[in-house]
């Protein structure tokens, strides 16, 4: 009995339950507002960095937090109308007109930044410099956004794993 019982239990549950539709995604050049979490790899020579990364992107700014591997916080980038700013755990920042400036500020070099919200996306012809390469995507067709990512140039080669993609909202 109590397992009829339960049965009956699991099928209202089950009748209860709603159904989440979810828009078809638009076609890749039509993307303009993104988020994705994820981790990035940096290699220079014989020093390695890793870190966690969950950016959200739209046209108007992105916001880029990168974390430890345990998720302590590191960093935090920001671009608007304003510029780019680089905010760091021990709350010391750093800000420039764009994310190019604000990298050779940093780094004493500029990362591709100024391009990321279409080379993220699959689109690696617009790269400042650097050779980027879609190593995977999600899926086999075309409009298939990309998982893993490669930047290199000179002694430097970065690899970004998406591990997600969402919707801005």
């Amino acid at each position: 009995m109590r397992v009829l019982v339960l049965w009956g239990f699991v099928l209202f549950l089950a009748g209860c339950a709603t159904v989440t539709v979810t828009q078809p995604r638009p076609a890749v050049p039509d993307i303009t507002q993104f988020a994705f979490v994820g981790r990035l790899a940096v290699r220079q020579g014989d020093t390695r960095h890793h870190v966690n990364v969950d950016w959200r992107h739209d046209t108007q700014r992105d916001e880029i937090l990168l974390t430890t591997p345990l998720g302590q916080g590191v960093a935090e980038i920001v671009r608007d109308a304003t510029g780019a700013r680089l905010t760091l755990a021990d709350r010391r920042s750093f800000a420039a007109g764009d994310w190019s400036a604000l990298s050779r500020q940093v780094f004493g070099f500029a990362l591709p930044l100024n391009a990321s919200a279409r080379w993220l996306l699959g689109d690696v012809s617009a790269t400042e410099g650097w050779r980027v390469t879609v190593v995977e995507r999600e899926g086999a067709t075309t409009e298939a956004l990309p998982t893993v990512i490669e930047l290199e140039r000179d002694d430097i080669t970065v690899r970004l794993k998406i591990d997600e993609w969402s919707e801005v909202k």
